[in-house]
């Protein structure tokens, strides 16, 4: 019977967790650090101001744990390619599933976005070193496609900037984007989205598009 309980008390942490960090991603889009407060959590996910702070200590470590949740989401195929891979296929690949996460998971770019224009000033140095970390990793790997004659770009990092730039414009600009097209993207409309982009990225760098991106 104790046993039984227990689960039951695990699911119910396990989804209140979850309840919150989903409540927190939209409060801290909608507001930014400075304008959401605990309370504003917790009446997004439906939960007690006491039984956020069971969770999270501080606002700041409720923060940072969204923050965390965006690196994770941001991880893709292309964490793992080397100068051994075809940069076309590797890049297609990343920005399209750079795209994907601004179509399912918008609030999680304009909090990063919100964060970055603010100077970053909360990111703490865990988070900064993970980023600098992933960035020179994938400027190494570029700089070897380069040096093997694989792609033609000047700088690594300008084309990093690039793909950021486009595919997370999706989520952070999609109300612009819906003033000036005078509709909400839908699935078809980032699919056609994504395409563009490739074709405007992998020409850039002197690169075919392959076929399955076209």
């Amino acid at each position: 019977m104790t046993k039984k309980i227990d689960k039951k008390d695990g699911a119910i942490r396990k989804d209140n967790y979850k309840k919150i960090l989903l409540a927190a991603e939209k409060e801290f889009a909608k507001s930014g650090f400075k304008g959401t407060t605990i309370q504003s959590v917790g009446d997004c996910a439906g939960l007690p101001k006491t039984n956020v702070l069971y969770y999270f200590k501080t606002k700041n470590d409720l923060y940072m744990a969204v923050l965390r949740q965006i690196l994770t989401l941001w991880n893709s195929s292309f964490d793992r390619a080397t100068s051994d891979n075809d940069p076309a296929e590797a890049l297609a690949a990343y920005i399209t599933e750079k795209i994907e996460v601004s179509r399912i998971r918008p609030d999680l770019s304009k909090i990063f976005a919100l964060e970055i224009i603010n100077g970053g000033l909360n990111l703490d140095k865990k988070f900064r070193k993970s980023h600098f970390d992933w960035v020179e990793g994938r400027v190494k790997v570029i700089e070897q496609w380069v040096a093997m004659n694989k792609i033609s770009v000047i700088s690594p990092y300008h084309l990093l900037f690039t793909i950021w730039a486009g595919c997370q414009h999706y989520a952070d600009f999609s109300a612009q984007i819906q003033q000036l097209t005078n509709k909400t993207m839908d699935k078809a409309d980032f699919a056609e989205a994504t395409k563009n982009l490739i074709h405007i990225v992998l020409k850039g760098c002197d690169l075919e598009v392959p076929l399955k991106y076209r």
